[in-house]
């Protein structure tokens, strides 16, 4: 095998010389710079032929042994030589061997298979069962756990009586624990009554405060705050307790009216409070001093049957016209149609705090320049006036319009309510007339009004029931109140 090398300036160079002596048939191996240019290696075209004739001849020869490993030797030789050429043509020699090599295996397996198998000699019946009895696998037995089956023996089983004597245990002890609680609240009881008792004997005006105001309406924890700031030295604790719930109840009297202020106002609140006639009044109210031009009448109450007809009267008798907005965008295409106008009054549909409503009026009345005014009547429980500040949001309202005045018995627990929430009351009704029974109260006529003893004798409190009350121990604690005395 006739391997050349040529070297020149360039690889066009190296390829001229390799033409000139090889001729344009040669075979290029590689091309690689060297330190004087470009070395080329070729070979002549005939070494190529050489090889093709030799990958051509038969691969395997069984029987001339002596060949075979002439021709591997041969190819081993050639191998080496050809370890300084390319990686491919090294590949291509390996893989010439390696199909010699894998030819010769199948030719011996072709060989093996031919030989004819061995015939294993004839076994007779009793070898038969011998050999199919030693062939079969042995049953596999579990073992035996002889010290946890008598570990497990000696557990006693519980009976069913020793189960009932242990319930009956527990029965006991339950009321045995029962018992010394009732006897421990029963202690509680009377070490409080005895200290009511010692406590009305030292501070007797703090008694008689503390009756005073539980008849008047007053929550238990207003109360408790008064007392607590009772000085022993007050000589008429009825003027004193007044004077600090005038300081503490807000009212707008030393602000201009809202009528006088203007604005676009929405009267809230539950059903059947007044809102509608809140509204008309105030409507009244602005049109004597301003004129009706100057008054935009809004209605939302599209709920009841003929509700909106109320108010559309009383805005024929002002000679205002009445809108009716149905959702959030009609009463903000209202508001900007009526934004000229220097008072808006809108009234809306009476929901209970309750409703799953509520929520979605309050949001409809969203717009920034809405202001609500609450309308709580007069003449509800405390709890439930409790429960309409918190569910119509009245922290975030303008103010509280307290209606039916005339028909409240006490109007404490409104008083109270409004003092802890503190919520300033804009406007007071007294009745069903419109504008007369629309005021603008003080804190100190409204104090005056809800400080005024009752006629009722069945729900007045002797100082015998005020140990019941006060003398049962406080089972949670209850929220402070701020009281500026």
């Amino acid at each position: 095998m006739n391997i050349k090398r040529f070297v020149g300036r360039t690889t066009r160079d190296a390829l001229a010389l390799l033409r000139e002596a090889l001729g344009v048939d040669a075979v290029v191996l590689s091309t690689k710079p060297c330190a004087d240019g470009v070395e080329v290696l070729a070979m002549a075209p005939d070494t190529m032929q050489q090889i093709e004739r030799m990958s051509a001849q038969p691969a395997v020869q069984p029987k001339p042994a002596a060949k075979a490993a002439a021709a591997a030797t041969e190819v081993k030789d050639d191998v080496e030589q050809l370890s300084m050429s390319t990686l491919s043509f090294q590949d291509y020699v390996r893989n010439r061997m390696l199909k010699r090599r894998e030819a010769a295996m199948q030719a011996e397996a072709a060989q093996a298979k031919s030989a004819e198998p061995a015939v294993e000699p004839e076994m007779s019946p009793l070898q038969a069962r011998l050999a199919a009895r030693m062939s079969a696998p042995a049953p596999i037995t579990p073992p035996i756990l002889r010290e946890e089956i008598r570990a497990g023996a000696d557990i006693p089983m519980p009976s069913l009586a020793d189960a009932d004597h242990a319930a009956r245990s527990r029965r006991d002890q339950q009321d045995m624990m029962n018992e010394l609680r009732s006897m421990k609240g029963l202690i509680e009881e009377r070490f409080g009554a005895l200290a009511f008792m010692e406590k009305l004997q030292r501070q007797p005006g703090q008694a008689r405060l503390t009756q005073k105001l539980l008849d008047c309406g007053f929550s238990p924890a207003l109360i408790r705050k008064l007392a607590a700031s009772l000085s022993p030295e007050t000589v008429d604790e009825s003027a004193w307790a007044a004077s600090v719930l005038e300081r503490n109840l807000l009212t707008n009297e030393a602000q201009a009216a809202l009528e006088d202020q203007g604005g676009v106002y929405a009267l809230i609140g539950s059903t059947g409070v007044g809102k509608t006639t809140s509204t008309a009044k105030l409507a009244a109210a602005f049109a004597t001093k301003y004129g009706a031009a100057n008054l935009g009448l809004v209605t939302l109450d599209a709920y009841r049957v003929g509700a909106h007809e109320q108010l559309r009267t009383y805005g024929r008798i002002l000679g205002v016209p009445v809108h009716t907005a149905h959702d959030r965008a009609s009463l903000e295409d209202l508001l900007d149609l009526l934004a000229a106008k220097k008072m808006v009054l809108i009234d809306t549909a009476g929901m209970a705090q309750r409703d799953s409503r509520t929520r979605e009026l309050l949001d409809m009345l969203g717009h920034r320049s809405i202001q609500k005014l609450l309308v709580v009547n007069a003449a509800a429980q405390g709890e439930t006036i409790e429960d309409v500040l918190i569910s119509y949001r009245a922290t975030l309202a303008k103010g509280v319009i307290l209606s039916k005045m005339d028909e409240a018995v006490k109007l404490g627990p409104a008083l109270d309510a409004l003092i802890r929430h503190k919520l300033a009351v804009v406007g007071v009704a007294n009745g069903q007339r419109v504008p007369e029974d629309w005021h603008r109260l003080s804190s100190h006529a409204l104090v005056h009004r809800a400080l005024r003893p009752t006629a009722g004798t069945a729900y007045r409190l002797d100082a015998s029931d005020m140990n019941l009350i006060f003398a049962a121990p406080q089972s949670h604690a209850v929220a402070p109140t701020t009281l500026h005395a």
